[in-house]
């Protein structure tokens, strides 16, 4: 198939690494693959050396000229058989221009926000393929009044050639971050706002390491709450046991340090990215019962699920996992097996390739 990819987002999120994996996923399955991209991006930059045909493009609205005349040329020279979008500012023009170019349409939605009245209506209608990344996603939108037939499913795929346990890496981070091998280490990643649950999660391993002073916290991230996790660590008597690091775009030397991913959302999510990356790499999560985190790991397989925002029971989970090494290697040689069969990128390139085929 020909497929054109068109993501002019700027950020550097879940949304965007989706986008950057499951282009090259597809061109590595032989499809011939065209990207339109904003020169000065994340996804850029995850692309450059992927061997796909990039041309620079910019939607700052719908109803951005540039843009339109851009996706419109690109249509007209490579002639594609599906246009695949995934930002929602991009989704008319993107059905507007597959209409009239005659070109099949596949609409990614991956946040749970509400869209607007007339997008809500008409998007799931105009698209071929309107595809969410969760079961959980899928039911609240079909909760919402969509019709079940016009709404799909596909997970976020995972480079698993790139997250994997790597023995090597994990020596060489946990001496950079001052661990030893009796350290265990509890890892947070992503965005520090409140409703990411760092501020319960940070109780929740002072009364930990209370109990067992060999618990370490590395945190990864940035965000509106930092000054106040960084208050709770300085009054709450185990200052030296945490490990504050600022965001960075590989993340993978920090999964490659840590023995415990938590994943606290206090709010629910649509899946949980960093989830698989951790498992993949070899490292048991636990993870708040809510949204689509459930999907995302296997229960008392790769990890554990528990209640939102319960102080007690996540300090119990992580006391539980410390002391029962025999219960952390048989949860941490379960999870790259795992991932790998559920969200690698060559088994969701599969999936897509038979969702597209499946149009009639």
């Amino acid at each position: 198939m020909k497929l054109l990819f068109v993501g002019t987002s700027r950020g550097g999120g879940g949304t965007e690494s989706h986008f950057v994996t499951l282009s090259k996923a597809m061109h590595a399955a032989g499809h011939e693959v065209v990207a339109i991209i904003h020169p000065e991006s994340a996804i850029r930059k995850g692309l450059e050396g992927s061997g796909l045909l990039l041309h620079n493009g910019t939607f700052r609205n719908a109803f951005d000229p540039r843009g339109i005349r851009t996706v419109w040329r690109v249509c007209g020279e490579f002639k594609p058989d599906w246009i695949i979008g995934s930002f929602s500012k991009e989704y008319w023009p993107l059905a507007l221009i597959a209409g009239l170019r005659n070109v099949k349409l596949a609409l990614f939605k991956h946040m749970d926000f509400t869209m607007r009245p007339a997008t809500h209506h008409f998007m799931p209608r105009l698209a071929n393929r309107f595809i969410v990344i969760s079961d959980f996603m899928r039911a609240q939108f079909i909760a919402r009044g969509i019709d079940p037939a016009r709404i799909q499913m596909l997970y976020n795929p995972l480079d698993t050639d790139y997250f994997h346990p790597d023995p090597d890496l994990r020596k060489t981070m946990r001496t950079k971050l001052g661990y030893n091998e009796k350290d265990v280490v509890v890892g947070f990643v992503g965005a520090m706002h409140p409703d990411k649950g760092m501020l319960p999660l940070a109780q929740a391993l002072n009364e930990a390491m209370s109990v067992m002073p060999n618990i370490r916290a590395l945190w990864v991230g940035e965000g509106r709450a930092e000054n106040d996790l960084k208050s709770l660590i300085r009054n709450g008597g185990f200052e030296n046991h945490h490990v504050c690091q600022k965001w960075s775009p590989d993340v993978r030397p920090y999964y490659a340090a840590m023995d415990i991913l938590a994943v606290p959302t206090l709010v629910t999510e649509t899946f949980g990215r960093v989830s698989i990356e951790a498992q993949a790499c070899g490292v048991p999560v636990l993870c708040s019962d809510l949204g689509g985190l459930p999907e995302t790991m296997k229960p008392g397989s790769t990890g554990h699920l528990l209640p939102v925002g319960d102080i007690r029971v996540w300090r119990d989970a992580i006391l539980n996992l410390a002391k029962d090494d025999q219960l952390h290697q048989q949860l941490r040689s379960k999870g790259y097996d795992w991932v790998s069969s559920k969200f690698s990128a060559n088994t969701i390139a599969k999936e897509f390739s038979y969702l597209l085929n499946d149009v009639h």
